[in-house]
């Protein structure tokens, strides 16, 4: 179920204290690594980091009234979630990441962009402020955009 807060300090506020801790150490990293240009607000219930319309006027080709999404933080029912939209464009840095984090020697439990942690303790922390820092958001559009399909393709 999608929140509905307004605010990412909301969004913290709502959840209970376990996951406020694991949600807001993951949020300060993200924040700190940003690239110039994205943004963090609310985006289709969840934490959102996203390139503005001011940046990317087309917005996002699955609703054009969307910024188009950088990165996500989401508490779920089993685990919080980070989609690393950055990494889903993205196959030679998805390699790296996942080189990395299994040096951590930290489990990883990761789809195509998304990776999922129970507590804090299973967080490479650091390894998520460098895949972060790794794409600029120039970088990340010019990615985004090759993947789309001609017809929606903007630049």
């Amino acid at each position: 179920m999608q929140s509905q807060a307004a605010t990412p300090d909301q969004y913290v506020s709502a959840l209970p204290p376990d996951r406020q801790e694991l949600v807001s150490a993951i949020r300060a990293v993200i924040n700190q690594n940003l690239p110039a240009d994205v943004e963090e607000g609310m985006q289709y219930g969840m934490i959102g980091w996203y390139l503005p319309h001011r940046v990317y006027p087309a917005g996002y080709h699955c609703d054009r009234k969307q910024p188009v999404p950088y990165a996500g933080l989401a508490s779920q029912k089993q685990a919080v979630s980070v989609y690393l939209c950055c990494v889903y464009v993205d196959a030679e840095l998805s390699a790296w990441f996942q080189d990395e984090a299994r040096k951590t020697g930290k489990r990883l439990d990761m789809g195509k962009g998304c990776v999922r942690f129970k507590k804090l303790a299973d967080v490479p922390l650091d390894l998520l402020g460098q895949v972060i820092r790794k794409m600029p958001a120039d970088q990340f559009l010019a990615r985004y955009e090759s993947q789309l399909p001609a017809s929606a393709r903007t630049r």
